[in-house]
């Protein structure tokens, strides 16, 4: 199992996805991140399953979709860094993503 690291834009992202769903329903927004987690686990223990983040065009950047949201992520050795989690209908330019 590799290592998980939370980026700082990750960590802000799952807040504020988390933050929106909670003004309708607090219940399904645990449900949210309780379901990102479990994905992180899975990517922990599978990190190159996840597919090459298409605009990127870079092996080690990847994601894992999750409903309507990409979790983005760098896989390196026994480390996967948690870079976003951005919802798909959003465009994903090259500033959408910060690696720390």
């Amino acid at each position: 199992m590799a290592e998980v690291r939370w980026g700082s834009q990750a960590v802000a992202e799952l807040e504020a996805i988390a933050g929106l769903i909670a003004e309708s329903s607090p219940h399904y927004a645990s449900l949210f991140v309780m379901d990102v987690l479990a994905a992180v686990e899975r990517i922990a223990d599978f990190p190159l399953s996840g597919r090459v983040v298409p605009e990127t065009r870079d092996a080690s950047l990847r994601e894992s979709i999750l409903g309507n949201y990409r979790i983005i992520y760098r896989a390196r050795g026994d480390l996967v860094e948690v870079l976003t989690v951005y919802h798909g209908a959003r465009l994903l330019g090259p500033s959408g993503i910060r690696c720390e």
